[in-house]
């Protein structure tokens, strides 16, 4: 990480107290020479509360909405907004042309319009806008792209991507939680994959993509294929909860997955809810104690998308959801050799063709040669990516020698692939991106 220092650290302001934006915040906390939280706006109270008191935010800069916010002078170098999908274009473009620098969650807007005018406001106002692509920062990732960019597989023909969207992942985020439905968050691919879209793009360095199709669908999680013995809620009268993988009970309490998530409608209750109050939020309102077969979910649960890129590279990426394993994976055909990889194994395994003058068809390792790379994949969120993506933000304001690797001009094609597979795949045609 950078350890070149402003005079001052560099002071932001969080919108939108949810997980990803408290998250990167909590830089401050172990950064304090190089970043300093000063200001939050959240609409609800006990969110806005708990970020006040981890950062020692004044009362006065504690505000109720993002527009609040905006109602005086300029109070900080940049702003950190982690609102929901949304409301990312209206409560940034303010914040632009009030010459703060931003470092906004992906996806930047479900809408094609919306982020081509933050491109041309952010180039207008000349100011930074970075968005949260965390994989251009994982060590996994940048160990490819050096391979590639280094020449190791000679020039790029193909790629592959897979994300395995783990079962109690889909089921949380995607099925029971706020990014279920496509007309109040996102569709699916921009959602969730929005990363894999990207990472595609950033190995092509630039070159833009022109074609792209896709197919998928919802097959699981609707209401006809729910086993006989379920019932609308896991712990109101249904009969297979006690063997189902999907049950809320063994999800955010045996196994205490996602609990950020299950239990944000108590969380008024303090951070240790106990077992019994956790238990009466699923048998009542929470949504998180949904049946997964009976919830308002219609995004897809499988896709697949084709890319053509303008210098004939194609490449395709397959979301598969509620995989028993949750992984990314990379595969990259070269004129020289090839990349593979898995993220979450911390794998990589560069080959190229043997040059043994006789080799033995019966012996593989004589056919080709392979060297594998170990990579860590687990120092914090996103395979590392997290942390070094939050120090190069700050770098980048504070002049401390950034890459600045995710400006938003740089995460257009990504964007662009995303909105035509969508279309692509309700129109059930081939899309041309202009």
């Amino acid at each position: 990480m950078s350890t070149t220092l402003k005079q001052k650290p560099v002071t932001v302001a969080i919108i939108g107290a949810g997980h990803r934006s408290v998250g990167y915040a909590r830089y401050a906390l172990e950064h304090p020479e190089r970043m300093k939280v000063v200001a939050v706006a959240e609409p609800d109270q006990t969110r806005r509360r708990r970020v006040a008191e981890e950062h020692r935010i004044a009362p006065q800069m504690q505000f109720r909405s993002y527009e609040q916010m905006l109602g005086g002078d300029k109070i900080a170098d940049a702003i950190i907004n982690g609102t929901m999908d949304r409301l990312h274009f209206r409560s940034t473009m303010p914040f632009i042309e009030a010459g703060y620098d931003v470092l906004l969650e992906k996806p930047i807007s479900p809408l094609e319009q919306e982020v081509r005018e933050l491109i041309v406001a952010a180039g207008r106002h000349k100011r930074l806008v970075m968005i949260c692509h965390v994989l251009r920062y994982a060590p996994f990732y940048s160990k490819v792209k050096e391979l590639v960019t280094g020449g190791k597989i000679g020039q790029i023909i193909a790629m592959h991507t897979t994300e395995n969207v783990s079962y109690h992942h889909m089921t949380t985020a995607f099925v029971r939680g706020r990014w279920n439905n496509r007309q109040t968050s996102a569709p699916m691919l921009l959602a969730k994959c929005c990363h894999d879209m990207d990472i595609i793009a950033w190995m092509m360095s630039g070159v833009p993509a022109v074609r792209v199709a896709s197919f998928g669908m919802l097959t699981q999680f609707k209401p006809e294929n729910a086993p006989v013995g379920s019932a609308l809620r896991c712990l109101d009268g249904c009969q297979i909860e006690s063997t189902c993988p999907y049950s809320a009970r063994s999800m955010y309490i045996t196994k205490g997955l996602w609990g950020p998530y299950a239990w944000e409608s108590i969380e008024h209750l303090g951070e240790n809810p106990t077992i019994e109050q956790k238990m009466q939020s699923l048998r009542t309102d929470n949504p998180y104690g949904r049946c997964v077969w009976h919830c308002d979910n219609n995004v897809v649960d499988h896709q697949t998308v084709s890319i053509q890129f303008a210098n004939g590279v194609t490449a395709s990426h397959d979301m598969l959801c509620a995989t028993s394993r949750p992984c990314r994976k990379i595969h990259i055909i070269g004129s020289l050799g090839e990349i593979e990889g898995d993220l979450e194994a911390g794998e990589i395994f560069l080959r190229h063709p043997s040059s043994k003058p006789n080799p033995d068809p019966n012996r593989m390792e004589d056919v080709y040669t392979e060297q594998k790379l170990t990579i860590e994949s687990h120092a914090d969120g996103h395979g590392g990516g997290d942390s070094r993506l939050i120090d190069d933000f700050v770098s980048a304001i504070g002049g401390g020698g950034s890459s600045a690797r995710t400006r938003i001009e740089d995460s257009l094609t990504g964007h662009l692939i995303a909105f035509a597979a969508d279309t692509a795949m309700i129109e059930n045609r081939v899309v041309e991106i202009r």
